[in-house]
């Protein structure tokens, strides 16, 4: 550590205020009942993210209940952590529209001291090795992961502080970073926005076929107005487009299931490949990564731009299709390798699962057990989808084919940035690496 950096402890950098550290109300307190349409948002684990930026579904609790807890109020700036369930995360409320929210039961909070440390310098510090290892040394994993005293626990964690200053300027670097991330993440959603828009046009509503029918432009050039028909005709999906067909989903591609691994398949890092399960389709590859040397079928094998589904997890975070970002890998068992013949196939078919997925995890619902669901192969096969002509799908794909491409190498981008963030991160925050060395790296990342 830099000469001129003192070390606190969590408590002597709160703010003066009595409910500077606090926990969630109890769960009898924060029932979903409580939740209303709009008001206070809730900010919950699941809300916390790899950046600043909160992620995810937010519930509501009105004004009334927010007066009510107030202890449990955050404002933008301070800090979030779970006590329950995904310990070691942080958050950062955000300053936006929301001038309050309140926090969740399994979550507690800190205010920082302005005067002493600079909010998000202490946000990177919970981010970093150190910040992590400090978060996760009181807990215990029996059971959902839990702290014992949370309160106190947070109160005697030891943080550096830098001067003011350069806490600013360590925070604005990796700010910086991770601005750049949150814009590509935004970008990916207009991305997405735009191309499951057509193919909700396109294929489900059947928008130019309809036009057509009734006399209308159907707004496209004509090459491609050309390709639609003019009338419909019954099937089991009640009309569709003459000349277009109906299949099963499970015959949309060919759907390989993962392995079954067990513990004695296992083998160090270095001679074996990361096995990918949901937690990984998620969060990557992490230190609770398992790896093997065992490949139990080649077709299991799978690599950057597989497309997979998830059929078997909580309906709420699983249950979904993801392209895989992270190398070369083997695929465990709950989650499809998802093969098309061609590149264009593929895409189509990751837009049909994407669009599927209320109806699939209602499937999944209607199974639940213990907080899961899942969907099997009969499920698939009874599940009936509309097939254009494969000269439609071209079409379709000549038109979202750079949307995907560009959405996937912003992916990749992000994760080479994350990667800069956390390895500046480590050696910022123990001084190893002084602001001035760390900007210029930076600003030709960011550029």
């Amino acid at each position: 550590m830099a000469s001129d950096w003192r070390t606190c402890t969590v408590d002597q950098i709160k703010a003066d205020d009595g409910r500077a550290i606090a926990i969630g109300p109890f769960g009898s307190r924060m029932k979903a009942d409580r939740y209303v349409a709009d008001g206070v948002p809730v900010i919950r684990g699941n809300n916390i993210s790899d950046t600043r930026t909160l992620v995810g579904d937010l519930v509501f609790v009105s004004d009334e209940t927010a007066d009510e807890l107030r202890s449990c109020n955050v404002f933008p700036g301070d800090l979030v952590f779970p006590h329950r369930g995904a310990i070691g995360q942080v958050g950062i409320v955000p300053s936006d529209q929301m001038s309050r929210y309140i926090l969740s039961s399994s979550l507690m909070k800190l205010t920082c001291n302005q005067d002493l440390v600079d909010p998000l310098f202490i946000f990177y510090f919970f981010r970093s090795q150190d910040g992590r290892h400090a978060l996760l040394q009181n807990a215990s994993t029996v059971g959902t992961p839990g702290i014992g005293q949370p309160l106190a626990s947070l109160r005697s964690i030891s943080v550096p502080v830098p001067p003011l200053p350069e806490q600013r300027a360590i925070a604005h670097i990796l700010g910086t970073l991770d601005d750049k991330i949150e814009l590509n993440q935004r970008m990916n959603e207009t991305l997405e926005a735009k191309a499951r828009a057509l193919f909700k046009s396109w294929f489900v509503d059947f928008d130019p076929v309809r036009a057509k029918a009734e006399g209308r432009d159907p707004g496209l050039p004509k090459p491609f107005a050309d390709l639609f028909p003019d009338s419909f005709v019954d099937s089991e999906l009640e009309e569709i487009p003459k000349g277009w067909e109906t299949r099963s989903l499970y015959e949309s591609a060919e759907f390989i299931n993962g392995a079954a691994f067990k513990s004695e398949d296992f083998c160090d890092p270095i001679q074996g490949l990361p096995i990918v399960k949901i937690a990984e389709l998620k969060d990557g590859i992490s230190a609770q990564t398992k790896f093997s040397d065992r490949v139990m079928d080649p077709k299991q094998l799978i690599d950057t731009g597989e497309l997979l589904y998830s059929w078997s997890g909580s309906p709420d975070t699983s249950l979904d299709a993801f392209l895989w970002t992270k190398g070369r890998g083997l695929l465990n068992q709950h989650i499809f390798k998802v093969v098309t013949p061609t590149i264009a196939e593929k895409r189509f078919v990751y837009y049909l699962l994407k669009f599927l997925r209320p109806t699939l995890v209602e499937i999944a619902r209607n199974k639940q057990t213990t907080g899961l669901g899942h969907v099997t192969v009969a499920d698939m096969k009874r599940l009936y989808v509309c097939s254009p002509p494969l000269k439609v799908l071209l079409a379709f794909d000549n038109r979202v084919a750079p949307l995907f491409d560009r959405a996937f190498k912003n992916t990749i981008q992000n994760q080479t940035l994350a990667a800069l963030r956390d390895t500046l991160l480590l050696k910022l925050i123990s001084g190893e690496l002084r602001v001035k060395d760390a900007e210029g790296v930076c600003e030709r990342v960011c550029a």
